[in-house]
């Protein structure tokens, strides 16, 4: 069995929802650029917890999202010594995690998004969500980075959220701009993350300490069909 269908087996047998490959080249900070192939790992999210987040998050989400973190991140960490078994360097992106040293604010390592979205796994929403083919944006992301270059790299597709804003319209932050995300699009384009942060460490900080919010993604129209036909 080659390497591809061995990961695929191993990811979707510890939990995996969804799996893509992409080549990431010229997305990389200097330090880990040489593993410019993507591994994206998607689980998706209970719909029954997603469907109780009302005006705020509920403490069960919160409780979810970070258990849904450390599967994506044990489930990474078991593919990286996959890779390294078969004799290739590797590099799991932790989860959720954001790095102060990178000249910006809110981010982290590397946008698991930019990954899904090369591999063709779903496009990036009006909220700067990640939106899968099958769930919507109801999912979290992983990634690994190698230097093993898969045979079954994905496109990116076409951004299918048109003249829809209800993200936009519901953010009680008004943090969402409305813009159509194309791939010459910022973050900053399309959301203003301080605008998103601030409002949830004030308005949430009883759940979490105002680290989650959801209820962009809970209005989602693809996250709530979630049938994998958009």
């Amino acid at each position: 069995m080659d390497i591809e269908s061995i990961i695929y087996d191993k990811l979707y047998s510890l939990g995996a929802s969804d799996i893509g490959f992409s080549d990431v080249n010229g997305f990389l900070p200097e330090n880990i650029k040489k593993l410019h192939y993507a591994i994206t790992v998607c689980i998706r999210l209970s719909n029954y917890i997603v469907n109780e987040i009302d005006d705020k998050p509920s403490f069960t989400y919160f409780h979810h999202y970070r258990t849904i973190n450390t599967l994506i991140d044990q489930i990474t960490l078991r593919c990286v010594l996959l890779l390294q078994e078969e004799g290739y360097n590797a590099f799991a992106v932790p989860a959720s995690q954001t790095v102060n040293n990178i000249g910006k604010e809110h981010y982290g390592i590397f946008q698991h998004k930019t990954a899904a979205s090369l591999s063709g796994l779903g496009w990036i929403g009006k909220n700067a969500m990640f939106v899968n083919n099958k769930y919507g944006p109801r999912v979290r992301l992983g990634t690994v980075l190698t230097d093993y270059k898969f045979s079954s790299i994905g496109k990116r597709i076409e951004n299918k959220c048109g003249n829809c804003n209800l993200c936009a319209n519901i953010c009680p932050a008004k943090a969402i701009k409305g813009v159509l995300w194309d791939e010459n699009c910022s973050r900053e384009d399309l959301f203003d993350a301080n605008l998103c942060v601030t409002y949830m460490k004030t308005s949430f900080k009883d759940i979490g300490r105002g680290s989650v919010c959801g209820i962009c993604m809970k209005i989602c129209p693809y996250g709530i069909s979630h049938k994998g036909v958009f």
